[in-house]
């Protein structure tokens, strides 16, 4: 009676993990594939039913979008934004987290709390005291007719790659401690040197962890709007501030299709990297190696 029992039991909680899974999956894909039926849909179908399937493919979108709007120029922005930003991250974090994980050296505690600490704090609270920082910058260059801080792309990157650390370096840290020692002995008695089994060991072991960090990191330097509308007031801006001129455009002509291709322009990006490399995050979020 007792077995019966517990076996209703675990069939109820089953049952509600699959409707909330259910539920949660729904409610996700729903608006995504909503906005892409949208996204090739005459003006005119937008005053009918919005829940009805495209009458056509209307193309055209896209090209406004890219044309009229300049998607282009801010889509290859933030391509080149996203690429030098993670280069910067992963330049630096790679060796301070193996550093971290395997050496015992005087401030090491220090360091560690400082980057646990970096973890809870909200970029977004501190980009006016950024923005200050950088605008003080180029308030001294001014003086030699130069300007670099404000409405730079390179600028923008470092400070991406700069807020970007702790998480990263948390979440490679960790990896490296779940490797065995031993892969570094055999290194060290084959003649290896610290750098050489770093780069030959230790890097290629931590791969799956490695494009764990790229895809998180890329998805926030590539959906970031805060810190990219902050600190480039000029034209050199990325796709989220794009789009919001797209927006403000479209929304003015009461213009639907583009604005929903411009969304589209922004999310397909991050959903095409997200098929590629669904495997090795599965990897990097569960394996971890022996540990002695």
């Amino acid at each position: 009676m007792e077995k019966k029992k517990q076996k209703k039991q675990l069939s109820l909680y089953k049952i509600f993990i699959y409707v909330a899974l259910l539920t949660l999956a729904i409610s996700i894909l729903v608006p995504v594939l909503w906005v892409f039926m949208a996204s090739v849909k005459e003006n005119a179908e937008f005053y009918r039913n919005p829940w009805a399937l495209p009458a056509g493919f209307h193309f055209e979108n896209f090209v406004e979008a890219f044309t009229e709007a300049n998607m282009g120029t801010f889509m290859l922005n933030s391509v080149l934004v996203t690429a030098l930003s993670l280069i910067i991250l992963l330049v630096v974090s790679l060796p301070a987290a193996y550093v971290l994980a395997r050496f015992q050296f005087k401030g090491k505690k220090f360091w560690n709390t400082l980057m646990m600490a970096g973890l809870f704090i909200n970029v977004n609270y501190i980009v006016v005291p950024i923005f200050l920082m950088l605008n003080d910058g180029d308030r001294f260059l001014r003086q030699f007719n130069l300007k670099f801080f404000l409405d730079n792309p390179i600028m923008l990157s470092v400070v991406y790659a700069a807020t970007a650390i702790p998480f990263t370096v948390y979440l490679l840290s960790s990896y490296f401690r779940s490797l065995p020692k031993a892969y570094e002995e055999a290194a060290l008695i084959d003649g290896c040197g610290y750098f050489k089994t770093m780069f030959k060991i230790m890097i290629p072991m931590a791969k799956p962890s490695i494009i764990t960090v790229i895809l998180f990191n890329f998805l926030a330097f590539w959906n970031e709007y805060i810190i990219a509308l902050t600190l480039i007031p000029g034209p050199n801006k990325t796709l989220p501030v794009g789009l919001q001129n797209l927006m403000a455009a479209q929304k003015a002509a009461t213009n639907y299709g583009p604005q929903y291709a411009g969304l589209v322009i922004v999310m397909l990006p991050t959903l095409i990297l997200y098929i590629l490399v669904q495997k090795k995050l599965t990897q990097g979020m569960t394996l971890g190696g022996l540990k002695d």
